[in-house]
């Protein structure tokens, strides 16, 4: 048998299109029978989840980072001396196209004193996100879209639930939007107060951001950036362009966070 070698590129968008092809193409109509809310999280461990810290290989909590505790999911940096851009991400091992997506979030303590000011009060959820797999080692954020969050005191805008592009466009009321930043209509919630967040995301048709119930920005048809070196090595090796599917995200950036009732609707 003849043998064949494989660019890393190519190793890369297979990983990719492996873990994000799912259920691309459904219409966006509530199934009945799939019309019940799934944990995401069940209290007690990491279970069904997979950890990529800048500088690591998927799967090294690297100082305990991500843990739980009392039943909670918690981002905490009590064994750093230093940041040192170790950007955090944690990962549904379960790619995703349309569904709703709820977790509760609660900024708490102070970042650590050398991550960068803009990461004050900053966390987000990674939508339609590449795989841990799929990352170089030194990658500090994923391919995806973020949900923003921020809190009273962040740096980084005056409102949560923002849309971010790292590696990706998309378009506001169908016009395509290159900012890296997209801000919502929302505002900057008290530390120490838990602020559910909610993503209804229609594989590549439609993405709306919701805070406590209340739609805050609504987008569609997010794009590769063809720019971007990690979204070109995807499109390179055969990615697909328009993004209908990937992984969610929780994100560590320095600052301590507490997430809980993490939870999806699948939508059909």
């Amino acid at each position: 048998m003849k043998k064949t070698s494989y660019s890393y590129s190519t190793v890369i968008a297979l990983l990719f299109i492996l873990f994000t092809s799912c259920d691309a193409t459904k219409k966006t109509v509530v199934s009945q029978e799939d019309n019940e809310w799934e944990n995401l999280f069940n209290g007690e461990n990491l279970d069904g989840w997979t950890i990529k810290i800048n500088g690591f290989a998927p799967g090294d909590n690297h100082k305990n980072t991500f843990r739980v505790e009392d039943g909670i999911l918690k981002v905490a940096y009590d064994n750093y001396d230093t940041f040192d851009m170790k950007f955090g991400h944690l990962f549904t091992d379960q790619s995703y196209s349309h569904y709703i997506f709820q977790v509760d979030y609660m900024f708490l303590g102070e970042g650590l004193a050398d991550a960068p000011t803009w990461t004050n009060f900053n966390s987000g959820a990674m939508l339609h996100a590449q795989s841990p797999e799929s990352m170089r080692t030194d990658q500090g954020f994923p391919v995806c879209i973020e949900a923003q969050f921020l809190g009273a005191g962040a740096t980084a805008g005056t409102q949560t639930a923002n849309a971010v592009t790292p590696g990706t466009h998309i378009s506001i009321n169908d016009t395509l939007n290159t900012d890296h930043i997209i801000d919502s209509r929302s505002k900057l919630y008290p530390l120490n107060e838990w602020i559910r967040f909610e993503a209804e995301v229609h594989g590549n048709e439609l993405i709306i951001h919701r805070i406590n119930g209340e739609e805050v920005i609504r987008y569609s048809h997010p794009i590769l950036d063809e720019s971007d070196k990690d979204a070109l090595k995807l499109i390179e090796a055969g990615a697909p362009t328009k993004l209908a599917a990937g992984h969610i995200a929780l994100q560590a950036e320095g600052q301590p966070v507490w997430f809980k009732n993490i939870r999806i609707k699948r939508l059909k």
